[in-house]
């Protein structure tokens, strides 16, 4: 027996890399894999092809986590799948690249919604289930923006603060449930749709000389979620950038 064997996870942002080397180790490990996305159904439907090849049956689900009634119905659809949702990932992430004169209401909007309404909307309806079970876990993924304000642009390094509020709330509340809750917080990992034109001509401060893998974050994200006394705690993945 695995720490996940038949266990139920909802992956969000299962199209990208990072979603998707997790996903992958999750599936090894005998995880049922809700493997939710956006846009890019080719992206979750190639993470579905590796859940497969590690033994899994992954279910694939879209929803557009800006719109205020999906991630209920991505919840929904998920429990009518697989049965009752023991694990939550959060890895899905919005946030076009904008000088702070180029940020507007609209954009401004749609990064909340995806990075943090959706995140604590799926939280709102899953975690006081978990709790009741006695078994559960939570991890949101952050990034080292929500520390040093990043490159992507202020609508972008707030929403993902804003998740640090909610791993800290929820967390310290069903701790003693047996629930969870915390947050990796990578920077510049190749692979992601987040890494501004995939890292090509951006000067590399990083002190290991290199970018990340999301294998990398996957390894330490599964760690995580293995580990039942890490709770409320950013876990930050950034090759040394930066120092708390």
């Amino acid at each position: 027996m695995t720490a996940f064997q038949d266990r139920t996870v909802l992956l969000t942002g299962a199209s990208g890399g990072i979603g998707r080397a997790l996903a992958e180790r999750l599936a090894q490990e005998g995880a049922r894999l809700a493997l939710a996305y956006s846009g890019d159904r080719a992206g979750a439907e190639r993470t579905a092809q590796l859940v497969r090849e590690a033994g899994g049956e992954p279910v694939v689900l879209q929803a557009d986590l800006a719109d205020a009634e999906a991630p209920l119905r991505l919840a929904d659809e998920a429990e009518q799948e697989l049965g009752p949702v023991d694990v939550l990932v959060s890895a899905a992430g919005a946030g076009e690249q904008r000088e702070l004169a180029d940020v507007g209401l609209e954009l401004w909007d749609r990064t909340q919604a995806v990075n943090l309404r959706a995140p604590f909307l799926l939280m709102q309806r899953l975690v006081p289930q978990m709790a009741e079970r006695g078994y559960g876990r939570v991890l949101l993924f952050s990034s080292i923006a929500a520390f040093t304000g990043g490159v992507v642009g202020p609508h972008y390094a707030a929403s993902k603060a804003g998740l640090h509020g909610l791993v800290h709330w929820f967390a310290s509340r069903y701790a003693d449930r047996g629930v969870t809750v915390n947050a990796v917080a990578p920077a510049l990992i190749e692979d992601t749709k987040m890494l501004p034109g995939n890292g090509r001509d951006m000067p590399l401060p990083i002190p290991v000389g290199r970018l990340g893998r999301p294998e990398e974050v996957a390894d330490l994200a599964l760690a995580v979620l293995r580990n039942g006394y890490v709770t409320n705690h950013v876990q930050l993945v950034d090759g040394g950038l930066f120092a708390l």
